[in-house]
């Protein structure tokens, strides 16, 4: 609900359990007043401005402007006029002078969602939302900034960008254009963000802010492994359960900054958007910039409630529709087990023993396409090489089709080597500074997809390749990051724009390929988890999590994913042991568990396995089919962490009736003379029954004082109330052994 209240020049923005006010001070200036607990009135707010304070309003004290606007919390803040806090908005006029001034105009209340072009966005129609658009201007510069607020009506959600227009009769440049900013007045607080690096991606991070800032950002063209753009404010003391919890979470799959600041008054400040270092927009009269959409997520019941509000967000109103309830394929992938070295026969004899295990599609990794044997080689030739598929790719698709499998294959649209046909003929298609010679990593280089000829081209090819059979699923890789970033028909003063104009393009290819091929689930990937982002999943339903397939890794991979991305768009598969990337040997029981946590299939030779582990692929799969369905639509809950415990792991996924519940417990460390741990669940009907049943294949577990080796299915552990299940809890028993996972079905009676 968006309401304006005229007399208090205020603005009340209510959703299930928050309240957003902000308010016109002075008839001019838009301040921020109040994120939070729902009001039920905003009587006498404006008065928390303290225009009655040193240093004074401009209304009261001109002289003192300057004062007043370093301190003023300003809604959407601005550089060049006073404010030296970080600003959202940049801008240098045709003299090369940097200073915007915004103050309020008018406002406009939409019915539904007032869509970015060009941009992965949150859906919603007039039944679910409503958008409040907020007009600033400056006079000077002739630029009116447009404040796009949506609000749903069932979630505890505000969904930010920003519009501004040239409408003057002179260029201006923008030199930063944030996508939203949150204010606050802490006493004291914490801030959370998702660091990492490759095969560590997005690992939780939590440090208090007295003074100074901390921030998460990316210079590396994509989102990245080593910082996700995400940011939460937390009230000193928050777990998943309890305290104050204010996240940002930014819709875009390029160069960002999530800053969080703490001013000389004490106030807090978070800003969020396209990372303006190496940005820089011209706009001649007439031209429109938009920013990408940042969400807004408060939560007064911990951390918990601030993730399941993220997953509904993102599951009903970013990922396309279908996918919420669509099953998803149990795959394998060659890449494990054969790297490049593959033929046709290869490929057909995966597909038996595939589809004996009982598996869904066979994924056709790289090295199919020109004569790539090793890194070194055709990326850009997206033609199939026949001296591996003899006969071509429909011969083999069709192959796979016949024994009742789906087929798909991997693509890396993005790059290309030197030696491959494309750069022959297209050198000057790849970024590069001119006199310099290009940097390259992989044995890659990045193409200029900025220019329309060279991404046409490119997937131009793609398609061809697509049309020739018929191909179930994409798995769209991109293996290194952004440098050289260099445009060779590009005016000089146009160069900053590329970073932004390389995303663009990006998006425009995937929403082209799905135009194209609609039935067809493409997954992104980016060497691993590089690029698992908002903006990502609008075109795609799952992402690879991280090329670290190791189980235990996974955990904490897995843990901050879920933190704001729905479990099922966690691409997570179970992978040969010892583990490719650690070395480490776990349990193919654990292993399986754990990848059930997202979307699951085998990375590993599903010709010559250790036959009792064979056999465990189609109980593994049932298992999987009978989950999944509460891991796609249900809510999810973070009962245990082995990053804080370092000794286990444990999580639940709830069917939103309550009805239906799965726990998964994996003991990462065994210890000597350890009593069973009691595990409080989350989530259920507290006035309900529930039967609960544990399933312990495969796992070393202790069952009334006896350790056995667990060759059956399940164990009946009774007849239980929610509210004791979650209050008192249950007594997971001792498991013999590192890495060892059980699963728990609760089910209403």
């Amino acid at each position: 609900m968006i309401q304006f209240i005229e007399k208090q020049q205020l603005f009340h923005l209510t959703t299930p359990q928050s309240s957003y006010v902000m308010a016109v001070a002075d008839g001019e200036w838009l301040g921020h007043l109040y994120y939070g607990p729902k009001l039920a009135d905003t009587t006498g707010m404006e008065k928390a401005f303290r225009l009655n304070e040193f240093p004074f309003s401009p209304a009261v004290n001109e002289r003192d402007k300057v004062r007043f606007t370093q301190l003023f919390p300003f809604e959407y803040s601005f550089f060049g006029m006073g404010d030296y806090r970080e600003p959202c908005l940049s801008v240098e006029n045709e003299y090369g002078m940097n200073g915007v001034e915004l103050t309020y105009r008018s406002f406009e209340i939409i019915p539904g969602k007032v869509i970015p072009e060009g941009l992965p966005h949150t859906r919603g129609d007039e039944a679910c939302c409503d958008t409040l658009d907020l007009l600033m201007a400056d006079d000077v510069l002739g630029l009116d900034v447009h404040l796009l607020y949506t609000v749903y009506q069932d979630l505890d959600v505000i969904v930010k960008s920003v519009k501004v227009v040239n409408r003057s009769d002179a260029p201006v440049t923008l030199k930063r254009v944030l996508s939203g900013q949150l204010n606050q007045e802490p006493e004291e607080c914490e801030v959370l963000t998702l660091h990492g690096s490759w095969g560590r991606e997005r690992t939780i991070t939590r440090q208090p802010l007295m003074t100074g800032s901390v921030s998460a950002e990316s210079l590396r063209g994509v989102s990245s492994a080593e910082d996700s753009p995400f940011l939460a404010i937390l009230s000193p003391g928050t777990t998943q359960t309890m305290g104050e919890v204010w996240g940002m979470s930014l819709i875009y799959s390029g160069n960002f900054l999530a800053k969080a600041q703490i001013d000389q008054a004490g106030r807090l400040r978070c800003v969020m958007g396209i990372h303006p270092e190496g940005f820089s927009w011209p706009m001649v009269p007439g031209d429109t910039f938009q920013s990408p959409e940042v969400a807004l997520v408060y939560s007064g019941e911990g951390l918990g409630k601030m993730t399941r509000t993220y997953h509904d967000l993102y599951r009903s109103h970013l990922i396309e529709k279908r996918w919420l309830t669509q099953d998803r394929p149990v795959l394998v992938n060659n890449w494990e087990a054969t790297m490049m070295n593959f033929d046709t026969d290869v490929l057909i004899g995966f597909a038996k023993a595939a589809k004996e295990a009982g598996l869904d599609m066979l994924v056709m990794d790289d090295g199919w396409f020109g004569h790539r044997d090793d890194d070194t080689s055709s990326l850009g030739d997206w033609f199939v090489d026949e001296r591996k598929l003899k006969g071509g790719l429909k011969k083999l698709t069709d192959a796979v089709n016949e024994m009742g499998m789906k087929f798909g294959i991997w693509v890396e649209p993005e790059m290309v080597n030197e030696d491959s046909e494309l750069f022959r003929a297209h050198p000057d298609w790849r970024f590069q500074l001119p006199d310099r010679k290009p940097g390259a990593l992989r044995q890659q280089y990045v193409l200029d997809l900025t220019r329309e000829e060279v991404w046409e081209g490119v997937y131009s090819q793609i398609h061809d390749t697509l049309a020739s059979a018929n191909i179930a699923y994409v798995k769209w890789d991109m293996n290194r990051y952004l440098s050289d970033v260099g445009s060779m028909v590009r005016e000089p003063g146009c160069q900053g724009q590329i970073l932004h104009q390389y995303v663009l393009a990006v998006y425009r290819m995937q929403e082209r390929l799905l135009k194209d091929f609609p039935d067809l689930l493409l997954e992104n990937c980016s060497s691993g988890g590089a690029r698992f982002d908002a903006g990502m999943l609008f075109y795609s339903p799952q992402i690879w999590t991280s090329d670290d397939t190791d189980a235990i890794e996974r955990l904490s991979i897995q843990e901050g994913t879920a933190l704001v991305f729905p479990v099922s768009t966690m691409g997570a598969h179970v992978s040969v042991c010892p583990n490719l990337q650690t070395g480490r040997d776990v349990p193919f029981n654990t292993r399986a568990k754990v990848a059930m946590a997202g979307t699951f299939g085998y990375e590993m030779d599903v010709r010559n396995m250790d036959p009792e582990e064979k056999a465990m692929i189609p109980e593994q799969v049932a298992l999987f089919r009978k989950v999944h369905p509460v891991v796609r639509e249900g809510d999810y809950y973070r009962i245990a962490s082995f990053r804080e415990n370092h000794h286990s792991d444990c999580w639940m996924v709830v069917t939103k009736d309550r009805s239906l519940a799965y726990m998964t417990y994996v003991q990462v460390l065994a210890a000597a003379n350890r009593p069973g741990v009691p595990v409080r669940m989350q989530g259920l009907d507290p006035d309900a029954a529930y039967e609960v049943i544990c399933d312990y294949k495969g796992a070393m577990a202790a069952h009334n004082g006896e350790m056995s080796m667990g060759p059956e299915a399940s164990h009946h552990l009774g007849r239980f109330n929610g509210d004791t299940l979650m209050k008192h809890g249950i007594i997971v028993p001792r498991v013999r052994g590192d890495y060892q996972a059980l699963m728990y079905e609760i089910k209403k009676v």
